[in-house]
């Protein structure tokens, strides 16, 4: 068949044509989440040089590659995002160098293969951009260039020649270019396995493919092992410095490790068969069909809709190409059967480090982040699979094209995720500048979860140090260890730990984040919560707080008597303002809040006053346990029918905020003058069945 060369110069094209429409669609609508918080947060108020120091007890080697990373880029979400795409786009060009220079001849499977691994579905972290792009990708990218130099070093060192004449000269020529191949590879060996754990399993990939070029250059077994041995034992020896450098990191050395324990039990054999089989089949078959699973949950959403429109355009658009390429190639089992076992190793060798850890393959979750080191063994998996199994060229086109065209989809589906992630924290930093304008420093606000997944308490301390202390500079000590003004902590996690060891009140708050650290006490302290329909509200033991929202965990419950709202600076001309978060909407929870805030400075009319307008607006509570700050303000202002009666339309659409009503109606019966309309407040509670 003949080819089209110049549809196969436009093959990097395509690659990022893929990576824009698979990872930049939803692009400006996405953000910071998990660790990229406090990695920003470094960057901004502590500089690029803080991450050396920051990292030399954790992972050292990889301290200079945010230092230059962030040098170059501001911490700013939109930089990131599209560093992220440029990233994506390199890496996969490195994979596709590295398979070029491995199977030279088989130009149709390497460049499906590498489209395969660029929208690999299995890995769904491609957002949390900060953090990813330094942790793994970068040195992903390392490692990938080296096993591409090895190859090329190789092929190099074995070329044939054809002109007698110039044998000599060719020949030193070709050695030295080889040797200076494999100097490289060598190079970025180091800069891809030192840096981070996440490959430090996957060393022995390389000596399968030496093994796959060697093949085709030496005949017999023995003597191919012994070839293959020598080609591999530089790398060898740096894989295995590394591994000496990481038992001694982790066990004598002063390894500061993220609360996870290494495997220390001897496994059985049922145990290692499971994570095997667990593995090959997430990593070497479900990811690829995992979304047609997860869009028939909700057939007729927008977000499904749009997914399954943009797989088929994707569909379309990989097939006519693939087509129109025209790479095929007759003979497939040389390739096949190489690539199946070298892939069914690589997605084995890139669990054990995670496995190791303790750490489950959970997908779409934080934890598939883990698939990274898999991405190239199952992707040539794959591959080896459809080419051994579908011998009709066009009906293996159309297989590839569709399991590119569902990694595409997949990954737009997880942007969607994040997109809407982003949009949850926009609206949790803004409810939470509305509510409380200002903040005493040395605060902690407690709670015991916040309705969202790709946060926890040390990714919300960094954005809210960012608002309420934007002027933050570093305090001149001589251990460089500095404090933060206030912190986020999730009492489900940290009570009865180092950070909140209880309770109880004059109980000292510890919370690090690398070099810095908050110091702060539980008698400063502000309980938040936030529903998962709802808006967030600053908890108040004065109201009975405790007592309203006592059926909800007890790891927030125990925590409202501490809480003290004069924390919250009422008078300020600060104007707090969430970093990168445009103010969303004015809709029911802005008004909520500020009626929230007025209800703190005793202002009834206010309250009513911004309550009416939200309702004059068409705006509503999602839930009833909101209206109780509107039923005290219409009681107290001496509008008792009108309290009365929202009253009964919340108790009719949820029970459950019975106890609420009950509290608020003894705070009215308490706060009422004798003379008016005790009786009828009395009588109310009665109607209530509230016990005074």
């Amino acid at each position: 068949m003949k080819r089209n060369w110049k549809w196969e110069r436009s093959i990097p094209l395509l690659f990022l044509l893929v990576t824009i429409i698979a990872y930049g669609l939803l692009l400006p609508l996405t953000g910071f989440y998990w660790d990229d918080w406090p990695f920003a947060w470094m960057a901004k108020f502590l500089g690029p040089e803080e991450f050396i120091p920051a990292f030399a007890g954790v992972r050292p080697f990889l301290g200079p590659i945010f230092f230059v990373t962030t040098s170059l880029i501001p911490p700013v979400p939109l930089y990131w995002q599209i560093f992220a795409l440029v990233i994506r786009f390199l890496a996969v060009l490195s994979a596709w160098f590295a398979l070029k220079q491995i199977w030279p001849h088989h130009k149709r499977q390497t460049f499906l293969a590498s489209l395969l691994f660029l929208v690999f579905p299995g890995y769904s972290q491609h957002w949390v951009a900060f953090t990813h792009i330094n942790q793994e990708w970068i040195p992903f990218i390392f490692y990938l260039l080296s096993f591409g130099f090895t190859a090329r070093a190789l092929r190099r060192s074995h070329a044939r020649n054809e002109d007698a004449a110039k044998v000599e000269a060719r020949e030193m020529e070709r050695s030295s270019i080889a040797n200076t191949d494999t100097i490289l590879a060598l190079l970025l060996l180091v800069a891809g396995v030192f840096p981070t754990e996440y490959f430090v399993s996957i060393e022995p990939m390389r000596f399968l493919f030496i093994w796959v070029i060697i093949s085709k250059q030496v005949d017999g077994v023995k003597q191919r092992l012994i070839e293959a041995l020598k080609r591999w034992w530089p790398y060898l020896l740096i894989w295995l410095a590394n591994a000496g450098w990481l038992a001694y990191f982790y066990t004598v050395g002063d390894y500061a490790s993220y609360e996870v324990e290494v495997v220390n039990e001897p496994l059985t054999a049922i145990q290692i068969f499971s994570m095997f089989g667990e593995t090959v089949w997430k990593a070497g078959f479900y990811i690829w069909i995992q979304i047609l699973v997860l869009t028939s949950k909700a057939i007729s959403a927008p977000t499904t809709l749009i997914t399954l429109a943009l797989i088929i355009v994707s569909f379309i658009l990989i097939f006519f190409y693939i087509k129109k390429l025209n790479l095929a190639e007759g003979e497939t089992q040389s390739f096949a059967i190489p690539a199946i076992l070298i892939g069914l190793t690589g997605i084995l060798l890139g669990r054990i480090p995670s496995f190791a850890a303790g750490l489950p393959l959970t997908l779409q979750a934080s934890f598939d982040r883990f698939m990274i080191s898999m991405m190239l063994g199952g992707s040539l998996f794959m591959i080896g699979l459809i080419e051994l199994l579908i011998r009709n060229y066009r009906i293996k086109i159309i297989a590839l094209s569709l399991l590119i065209a569902f990694g595409i989809g997949q990954q737009f589906f997880n942007a969607n995720i994040f997109r809407r992630d982003w949009t949850k924290q926009q609206e949790i930093y803004w409810q939470l500048a509305w509510r409380a304008p200002a903040l005493k420093p040395g605060t902690a606000l407690l709670t015991h979860q916040l309705p969202i997944d790709y946060e926890t308490d040390l990714s919300f301390t960094a954005p809210i140090n960012w608002m309420y202390a934007p002027d933050y500079q570093r305090s001149d000590l001589v251990d460089m260890q500095s404090d933060l003004p206030y912190a986020l902590l999730y009492t489900e996690k940290r009570l009865g730990g180092t950070a909140i060891p209880s309770l109880e009140r004059d109980t000292k708050i510890t919370l690090p984040i690398r070099r810095v650290s908050f110091h702060g006490s539980t008698s400063q302290v502000l309980v938040i919560y936030m529903p998962q329909n709802g808006c967030l509200r600053v908890l108040d033991s004065a109201r009975a707080d405790e007592i309203t929202y006592g059926q909800q965990s007890h790891f927030l419950v125990d925590a409202i008597p501490l809480s003290d709202l004069s924390n919250i600076i009422i008078d300020t001309n600060q104007i707090v303002k969430p970093p990168f978060l445009s103010e969303p909407e004015h809709t029911w929870c802005y008004y909520f809040a500020k009626a929230e805030l007025a209800r703190q400075q005793g202002n009834w009319n206010q309250v009513i006053d911004l309550i009416d307008e939200a309702r004059s607006l068409g705006y509503e509570p999602e839930d009833p346990f909101e209206w109780l700050t509107y039923i005290e303000a219409q009681a107290l202002t001496g509008n008792m029918s009108i309290a009365q009666e929202i009253s009964e339309d919340v108790l009719k659409q949820d029970n459950k905020i019975r106890k609420g009503i009950c509290e608020v109606w003894k705070h009215i019966h308490a706060s009422a003058p004798q003379d008016e309309g005790v009786a009828h407040i009395e009588q109310t509670l009665s109607v209530f069945q509230c016990a005074l």
